[in-house]
């Protein structure tokens, strides 16, 4: 069990205290009255993270004067000296961190929470903070964090399925849905984490074709792929998001071709991975009717939104997830670096993308 760590710090709000790792009890009462908020704000989702990665929990809480609060999620390297530590809300692939609040935050609270991170040894320390609210966040962050700019999108569910069916899909992905339907395939929607191997299987030919677009070495395809998505990741999340976690699978001819993840927290889903068998789940087009079934689904559950996560602007996936009525809104996300190790990071993936003609897809 993590002991809590409480100290006082003066701010421009007035004095607060920080206790870090955040007590469950608080996060989770934040997370139930904060409108806003994404799956991946919640406990479970560091969980998660630190089951299956070198991680641990960071996590802080900032409660100040006039008894308002703010958590903020943050994952720490696990085993990493102090100087050499990462803080990050969230790593890379993790999706959007940033703070869970009951409540509005003011500015001088927002700069309160930024002096901290300044103030914090670690050799890096970012936030990916979500689109509800961005704006005070790029106005409040200090010279020291480095903005990189990211864009998620999600689908407005206001109005019930009928609604977005009808004025936010766009005919051609209707088109594809009803191709789908007259395809007879089989769709099973699983909440145990049964079908979790399945979607492994799947996801292994996806990396194969990702290779092939990419001209990259398949070898190291899967390195990167499994490194950044290990085999127990979707079993680890499952386990824990319980009913919260579904696993849509279509087959044609009994056989698997196509599967997507889908989280879900109170009123908000989020589309979290896809796999396919191209080959056989594009003449079917079982992906877009996989997608209609979990929207569909997330209306009857009374969801606000469904978020399919990030997208580059102007990229054929943007263009994608648009067909579903998916509206792009800034996710900055914001970065402190004692040595400039992103930019070797960087600098490193560029040079071996250069070496093996890598074409981003």
């Amino acid at each position: 069990m993590n002991t809590h760590a409480a100290a006082p710090i003066g701010t421009a709000a007035g004095p607060a205290q920080v206790t870090t790792p955040a007590p469950r009890a608080v996060w989770w009462e934040l997370a139930d009255r904060d409108a806003d908020i994404s799956v991946t704000q919640t406990p479970t989702w560091l969980d998660c993270l630190c089951e299956t990665g070198s991680y641990r929990d960071a996590s802080r809480l900032y409660a100040f004067a006039d008894g308002s609060r703010i958590v903020l999620p943050l994952a720490g390297r696990g085993r990493r000296p102090r100087r050499l530590d990462a803080e990050e809300s969230w790593p890379a692939g993790w999706g959007i961190g940033g703070p869970v609040t009951s409540g509005a935050v003011g500015a001088e609270q927002a700069r309160a929470l930024f002096a901290d991170l300044e103030r914090r040894p670690a050799l890096r320390v970012a936030v990916r903070f979500r689109p509800q609210g961005a704006e005070l966040w790029q106005r409040t962050a200090p010279g020291g964090f480095r903005l990189e700019p990211h864009m998620n999108q999600a689908v407005d569910l206001d109005g019930g399925f009928e609604a977005v069916w009808q004025h936010r899909f766009h005919t051609r992905v209707r088109r594809d849905v009803r191709r789908a339907e007259k395809a007879h395939l089989d769709v099973e929607a699983d909440r145990t984490g049964r079908l979790a191997p399945v979607f492994e299987e799947l996801y292994d030919r996806s990396i194969e074709r990702w290779a092939a677009q990419q001209h990259e070495p398949r070898v190291l395809a899967r390195w990167r792929r499994r490194r950044e998505f290990p085999r127990e990741r979707l079993a680890a999340v499952a386990a824990r998001f319980g009913e919260g976690c579904t696993i849509w699978l279509a087959r044609h001819a009994g056989e698997p071709v196509a599967a997507i993840v889908v989280l879900r927290h109170g009123p908000h889903a989020k589309f979290w991975r896809a796999a396919m068998d191209r080959d056989r789940a594009h003449p079917v087009r079982a992906v877009p009717l996989l997608y209609r079934l979990a929207i569909e689904e997330a209306c009857a559950q009374g969801c606000r939104a469904f978020d399919l996560g990030e997208s580059a602007p102007g990229s054929s996936l943007e263009h994608f997830k648009a067909g579903f009525g998916a509206v792009g809104r800034p996710s900055p996300r914001y970065r402190r670096e004692r040595l400039p190790v992103s930019a070797v990071e960087l600098g490193l993936r560029t040079a071996v993308k250069r070496v093996i003609r890598f074409r981003d897809a």
